[in-house]
This record gives structure tokens, sequence and C-alpha cells, in this order.
């Protein structure tokens, strides 16, 4: 059917297509309906787990397991456990906390900045990755609260009287930190929580069982649809975007300052809040790739989240990853042009130094690998940008690794120079902590509507008020792409109850 010059010229409508027809560019594939695309999200959160989610839950909870025994154990004995020695005074808690905090900064990018930037194909990876970004913050979190050894006096953090009488050091980056991260976790969760709602509603609407009726009523705050809610939600949304958006570049630029604002040679510079913003977004796309990849094929959401929706974090991850790349040029040039002869045995040190290795697999991994997505075939090719995409976090790791770990270890004193070497209580937590990432996420696919039903169905031509003036069936039409045969029957039911032609189409 010609659709061309049928929708209105609305800003807020999908962006043309690049073939310049006039349609709308196809988010959704598969010739779907809005019934379709509820049926399709809301049924995994319905029905039994599978038996791959429940092999899955348990690995991920063993590692949970592992990380709070590990935890008890540094608390017992104290954080003399873990690899921390003089002149490496921070070790692997301090990168772990970076790397985390890093990797939960895309939940909330494709969620304020692209939302206010109307980039309408955020709308069906919002979902997952904003709950990454609560997970990730929280197994940051972890890390500089049992660094200060004594764990129970970390209230002392926060500006309320103790029994000391005394303020925190509001000079220390590191309170600094609490502040960001902190406040960076709330407006996420809220804003998170507020994008829920209209789904929760969905699914209290569908629910059978008396509880989970009432659990979902309670969470959905008594949502109705009506135009009032409506406009209200649309305003907190805006709102709540606008808030998180200077969060997205502050957070990480404080957590910079835990180096930049200190004097030891290859931290002292001012290349590292923009640096470590963009290093932020390069993992935490990644990560985000990881898992939609996954995520689509197990779940059975290829035409919602397209190979388009992929290819297009590939080229966020392109981006990124040369800026990362040019931040680190940059650092030897200024560590050169300084004409300071400790920056510039810093960075040789890093380069040719004892931890040479985990500086070319960070320059390897962050620089060289992201390039590969230049080529069109190999940013839409699943396989690559699967192993890319985990390529990029060991090497935003190996990153922050050398970061802490190369500046330190060879400092002012030569007599001091040491080696620094994680123990078995380092890797554990670690792992656990990847444990307690993938519970949480686990949890969260299934309890949870894994993509914005309510927003995917805003940036469908079916949504257009006129669509249905000009023929509308009830479905997108001409997009090109298959249908593809539900799994389930009553999926399949639904959909040729809503219009759809009953007939057999080829499955992927």
């Amino acid at each position: 059917m010609e659709t061309s010059k049928k929708l209105p010229a609305d800003p807020s409508a999908p962006a043309p297509s690049p073939s310049g027809d006039g349609a709308p560019s196809r988010l959704v594939k598969g010739n779907l309906s809005f019934h379709d695309i509820t049926e399709m999200v809301s049924r995994h959160a319905e029905k039994k787990a599978p038996l791959a989610w429940y092999v899955a839950f348990s690995v991920a909870l063993s590692g949970t397991m592992l990380l709070l025994g590990l935890l008890a154990y540094v608390v017992w004995n104290g954080i003399g456990v873990w690899g921390n020695n003089q002149p490496v005074g921070w070790g692997w808690p301090i990168v772990n906390f970076v790397f985390w905090v890093g990797i939960g900064h895309a939940g909330t990018l494709i969620s304020a900045i692209l939302f206010l930037f109307r980039q309408h194909w955020r709308t069906a990876i919002n979902r997952a990755a904003e709950a990454m970004t609560l997970f990730a913050v929280m197994c940051a979190l972890i890390w500089p609260t049992f660094h200060v050894g004594r764990v129970w006096a970390i209230y002392w953090t926060l500006p309320i009287p103790n029994q000391m009488a005394m303020w925190p050091q509001f000079k220390s980056p590191l309170l600094w930190d609490v502040f960001a991260v902190s406040s960076y976790f709330l407006v996420s969760l809220v804003f998170w929580y507020v994008g829920l709602v209209p789904d929760l509603a969905t699914l209290r609407d569908r629910a059978k069982n008396f509880w989970r009726q009432r659990i979902l009523a309670f969470f959905s705050l008594g949502w109705t649809g009506s135009n009032r809610h409506w406009r209200n939600y649309e305003k907190a949304y805006l709102l709540l975007a606008g808030l998180a958006t200077p969060l997205v570049l502050s957070v990480h630029s404080v957590v910079s300052f835990d180096f930049a604002v200190s004097v030891i040679p290859g931290w002292h510079t001012t290349i590292f809040p923009p640096y470590f913003v963009a290093g932020a977004i390069f993992s935490g796309f990644a990560m985000v790739v990881t898992l939609m990849v996954i995520t689509r094929e197990i779940y059975d959401l290829k035409n919602v989240i397209t190979l388009d929706h992929l290819e297009k974090m590939n080229i966020i991850i392109l981006v990124t990853g040369t800026i990362v790349g040019f931040a680190y040029i940059t650092e030897f040039f200024m560590a050169w042009y300084s004409g300071v002869q400790y920056e510039q045995y810093a960075f040789i040190n890093r380069a040719f130094g004892p931890y040479a290795w985990a500086y070319w697999i960070m320059m390897t991994c962050n620089l060289v690998t992201p390039q590969l997505f230049w080529f069109k075939t190999l940013r839409r090719s699943i396989p690559v940008m699967f192993v890319l995409s985990i390529f990029v976090n060991i090497g935003m790791w190996f990153e922050r690794f050398v970061i802490t770990i190369t500046s330190l270890h060879r400092d002012f004193l030569p007599s001091s120079w040491g080696y620094f070497t994680a123990t078995w209580v380092d890797i554990g937590t670690f792992v656990g902590s990847f444990g307690l990432f993938f519970t949480l996420f686990l949890l969260f696919l299934r309890f949870v509507p894994m993509v914005a039903m309510a927003e995917v169905k805003g940036v469908m031509p079916q949504a257009d008020p006129h669509y249905h003036e000009h023929g509308g069936n009830g479905h997108a039409e001409g997009d090109g792409e298959p249908y593809i045969k539900p799994a389930e029957p009553a999926l399949a039911e639904a959909h040729r109850g809503n219009g759809a032609e009953d007939t057999e189409a080829p499955s992927t």
C-alpha cells in the first residue's frame, strides 16, 4: 500500500526513511499490530520461566553467594586479604568501581539524552538499558563501601550528625563520589520506574492471579490511560530526562576527579573528565549490545529489537571508541610536551614497563577492534558485534587497571617500587559482582516487561491519529520484512484476529 504523504509532518513522528519516499522508517518489523506487541512482550513476564532461565539464574545466584561470602571474609579479616599494598594502595576495588560505574552510563544516556533529541530508535532498548544501569551502579557501590575497611562506619560519609560531631571532608573527591553516584542512582531509579507505570498497568489488566493483580495495581499507581494521566506522565518523564542528562555527564567526570585532582604523574591531567565520560559511554553501550544480542534471540524479539537498533549502537561504540583512542594519544603527547620527566616516565612505563601486557591489551581492545565497525557488513553481523562488545569491556577494564596500577607501583622513590598482584579474594569478589549483576538482570527479565511497550507503540505508524482514515488495518505495511510467526499459538491466533493474513510466513 502506498503510504507516501499520508502521515502529518509532526516533529515527534518517526524520521523519514533514507529512501526519501516519505514513509516513516520501520522501527518495528514484521507487520505487527499493537496487540501483537503487547502479547509478544507481556507473555514472558506472565508465563512460567523456561528451564534455560533457571539454569542461568542458578549460575548467577551462585556468583552472588560467592560475592557475599567473600565480602564477609573481607570484613572479618580486613582489606589486607586484597592485593592492595604499598605503594599500590588502590588496587582492584577502585578499578572495579570505575568499571561498573562506566557500565551504568549507557542506560541513562539512551533514555534521557536520546529522548531529548527525539531519537525514536531508543524505545526498543531503553527499558533493559535503564535496568542495566541500576544493577551496574549497585555493583559499583560495593567497592568503595568495603574499601574503607571499617564498613560499619560508612555512614560517616553522609552529612548527618554522628557521635564524633564531625562533618565529612567535602574537599575529598571520594566524598564527591558519594553524592554524584547516589544522585545518579536515585534519579535513574525514578526515571526507570516512571517509564514502567503504563506497562505495569497493562500487566495488571491482564493478570488472572489475585495477588499478582493486587501487587501490579499497587505499583501501577492507579494508571487508567486517560488523557490526564498521559499528560502528567509526559511532563514528569520530560522533567526527569532533563535532570538525568547533566548527571550522565557529571557522574563519571566526578569519578575522574578521584585521579585528576591528585599530584600523581599520569593522573594529574585535565583531559580525564571528558575522557572518562566517553569511555563510560563506550563500555556501557558495549554491555547493552552484549545483553540485547542474547535477549532478542532467546525471547524472540527480533522484530522489535532489530538489526537497525544494534547497528546504531555499534556506530556509537565506534565514535566513542575513536574518542577514547584519541585521548590515549593525547595523553602521550601532553606528557612529552610538558617536559616533566616524571610525567614522561609514567607513560613510557605504561607502554614498556612491567605492565606493558595490560597496556597493549587495552590499546588493542579499545582502539583497534572498534574500527572494524567502519564496515557495514561487520557492524550488522550478530556474531561479530557480540564478540567485539565483549572485547570492548575487557579493554575498558584493563584501561582502569592501567590507569590505577601503573601510576602507583613506581612512585617518586625508587626504593619503594613494587609489583601489584591480585589475590584470590580480589578475583573472587570481581567474579561475584558479575553474579550479582546477572542475578538482578535475570529477575528483571522474568518479572518486568523488558521492552517499553507503550513507547514502542508510540513510534509505530498506527499511532498516528489519521492512520485508519487512510485505510490502515492495524498493522504496519510495506516495511519489506517478513512477518515472524509468534512462537505460541495464542499469539498467532491473536494476530489473525487483528486483520493479518492467515498464512504461514518464513520464521527467523
